[in-house]
């Protein structure tokens, strides 16, 4: 038998789950050596570790930060891939089988994630409007590829959306006579969980979602552990420019937080004990480019009433001088 194949068999029983915990390489190669038929040496074993770490299908997986070794767990279908916040009629929540609990459990930690992210970008001093009819059950699988979940709107004089913002008129001014947009929008795409079998659809979904806007960022909930992961969005991004944050959030923590409503509007010491509660790792950052294709968004404007509500919207702040949140009537 191979040194992988015996590998694949006895790296499963050795290996801590939790990657806190992750063994050092020398400890595995003793432990695995126990097991193992035949005389390989260290250089081998190491090598192999290594190799295996980068193949999806593996038990194997490097932490990302720090030494060692842990086990890749297997995600579960239905928070993994296709579109999280599409019904799970139309995505991936139909591999749970029907189990009706962990479908309503795991649409309520999206629901959570979302709000979470939300308040983030708010008290951060960016304005979030977010895109929901394009994502409704009756709605075509095609629209994972156009609309993305949030906008977040970048304005350049500064400011926070929790006080009113004035605009800088001369700025403001001087902007409209050169063509140029006094803010910056990035499309955002909102995922629960980083694996190394989906994050290129994650990848090429934001970037698509993301091409008539100035840049596209994608956010994982859970955190980044795994080292391939890591290395594989960092390639992607310093290619395509999308931004890519974990909100170091784990299933545990997300069931532990308020209802969606609660997050939106909770109370400033109430809100500061939620943000306490984020790890953000910012793993690869944004490029932005200088200007929106204006085209694009007109062809969105065209099929989404959402996406005319995002154009009023931002049209009215600069009619107005002011910065202001989203707020849907």
């Amino acid at each position: 038998m191979s040194l992988r194949k015996q590998l694949n068999d006895i790296l499963p029983g050795l290996l801590p789950n939790n990657p806190s915990e992750a063994i050092k390489g020398t400890e595995l190669i003793r432990l695995a050596r126990m097991s193992l038929t035949g005389n390989y040496s260290d250089a081998s074993l190491r090598y192999h570790f290594s190799i295996m770490s980068c193949d999806p299908g593996s038990a194997i997986a490097k932490v990302e930060k720090g030494q060692g070794y842990y086990r890749r767990s297997e995600p579960l279908p239905a928070l993994s891939g296709a579109q999280e916040l599409m019904a799970w009629t139309q995505g991936r929540l139909d591999d749970l089988g029907g189990a009706e609990t962990s479908v309503d459990g795991a649409m309520l930690r999206i629901r959570k994630f979302r709000a979470v992210v939300t308040r983030y970008f708010e008290i951060n001093g960016r304005f979030p409007f977010a895109f929901r009819d394009p994502f409704a059950s009756t709605s075509p699988l095609g629209n994972l590829w156009k609309y993305p979940e949030l906008v977040l709107v970048d304005w350049e004089t500064g400011g926070s959306p929790d006080e009113e913002m004035s605009l800088d008129e001369t700025m403001l001014s001087f902007k409209q006579r050169l063509g140029i947009a006094p803010f910056r929008l990035h499309s955002a795409r909102l995922r629960l969980s980083p694996t190394l079998t989906t994050y290129r659809e994650d990848f090429f979904q934001t970037l698509s979602v993301s091409m008539w806007a100035q840049g596209g960022e994608l956010i994982y909930a859970g955190p980044i552990e795994d080292e391939a992961l890591a290395d594989g969005l960092r390639k992607l991004s310093a290619t395509f420019g999308v931004g890519v944050t974990s909100f170091g959030l784990t299933p545990e923590v997300l069931d532990d937080l308020p209802r969606p409503a609660n997050i939106l509007n909770a109370h400033p010491k109430e809100t500061e004990a939620i943000m306490a509660k984020l790890d953000i790792d910012r793993i690869a950052e944004v490029q932005s480019r200088p200007h929106l294709d204006w085209a694009a968004l007109g062809s969105m404007r065209s099929e989404s009433a959402e996406a005319e509500k995002l154009v009023t919207w931002l049209t009215n702040c600069i009619d107005r001088r002011k910065a202001e949140p989203f707020k849907d009537e």
